[in-house]
């Protein structure tokens, strides 16, 4: 270690081999100005700074970092961590039942390997891959040599984007085990990743003429040629893959990608329609078409939205009312006008 400081809303540790931890104490104090500063202080460069917090950061800031290539781990996965670690009695984390039946039983330092690498794939599948280094570098100390080790510690550079020092591990693992498949199949990912196509696809297509049955090395071509849109040479190789797997949906979805792009149009929506039949979900076919650079598809409309609106009957035409007869108003006599004469007239009792 290099230097530990004491910040504002943690603690700082520079280790030698370049990575900058920070253990955030308060993630209510944690804003995007700190989020930038803590990018500007790791020296390796951003993809180098793992941020630590057991409880959810502010989702800008994750973002942020997350963009900026850094690592997050926080919430669950920090629980998870601190567990694996053996540290949840000092965070008043109760301690997790032990599984009874069924557990392989090792020697207390094969167990303790194989606990270090489990949790390094882990990190390596969740997308902390500067934890995964650490996990493998520390297994291949208890164990040198150890093959999953050190092609561990090579994938973990390669997605960290250290492409020469990942390259550099897969030959070194090359060197002691020539057909070592997992260490070609790395060297192989990383000229993609450093922009050889061609010498990425010459070396998955060498490994299958070797052995032409290897599920895994077609899957890896498979995706390569998905990703550079090369959807001639994807066709044969998808179907292939699916003779072997049918009900593998996102390979439906791919393989009507390929028919889509070369003109078969009706049938690639067949097969879109199957993958949605063997449980594609909207949400996985929208990342895959944003993970290759494809028009996202609208997500389909609620029933009640499709629903049409219910017809609405016609206006009911009533006859139009008969008219009354009006009666001929009363004259009535004004107020104004004279009086009319009385006559004189001499009354019964007078006559």
């Amino acid at each position: 270690m290099d230097s530990s400081r004491r910040v504002g809303e943690g603690i700082l540790l520079e280790t030698t081999d370049g990575f900058l931890y920070g253990f955030i104490e308060d993630p209510g104090a944690v804003s995007l100005a700190t989020g930038d500063r803590l990018l500007v202080e790791s020296k390796g460069g951003p993809k180098r700074l793992v941020l630590f917090s057991p409880s959810r950061l502010p989702l800008a800031v994750t973002e942020r970092l997350l963009r900026a290539g850094a690592s997050v781990v926080e919430g669950s996965r920090f629980t998870e961590l601190v567990r694996g670690l053996g540290l949840g009695e000092y965070l008043g984390i109760e301690p997790r039942p032990e599984r009874s039946g069924g557990e392989r039983r090792l020697l207390p330092s094969a167990k303790v390997l194989d606990e270090i690498v489990s949790r390094a794939r882990n990190w390596l599948d969740w997308g902390v891959p500067a934890l995964a280094l650490r996990f493998y570098r520390q297994a291949n100390d208890l164990k040198p040599a150890f093959a999953p080790a050190r092609v561990g510690i090579a994938s973990s550079l390669l997605a960290l984007g250290l492409i020469p020092e990942a390259e550099a591990a897969y030959r070194e693992v090359l060197s002691t085990d020539p057909k070592s498949v997992d260490a070609r199949l790395g060297l192989a990912a990383a000229k993609g990743v450093a922009g050889d196509t061609a010498g990425e696809l010459e070396a998955y297509r060498a490994m299958l003429a070797e052995e032409p049955d290897r599920l895994t090395v077609r899957a890896h071509l498979v995706a390569a040629l998905a990703s550079h849109h090369r959807w001639a040479e994807l066709r044969p190789e998808v179907e292939t893959l699916l003779r072997r797997v049918p009900e593998d949906p996102r390979l439906r979805l791919l393989r009507s990608f390929a028919l889509e792009h070369t003109e078969s149009a009706r049938e690639a929506s067949a097969e879109r329609a199957k993958a949605r039949e063997l449980g594609l979900t909207p949400e996985a076919e929208r990342a895959i078409c944003r993970e290759l650079g494809l028009p996202i598809p609208a997500l389909p409309k609620s029933p009640s939205a499709s629903r049409p609106p219910p017809e609405t009957p016609p206006p009911t035409v009533r006859p139009p009312r008969r008219a009354k007869p009006t009666r001929p108003r009363p004259r009535v006599r004004a107020a104004t006008a004279s009086p009319r004469p009385r006559t004189k007239s001499r009354s019964r009792k007078a006559q």
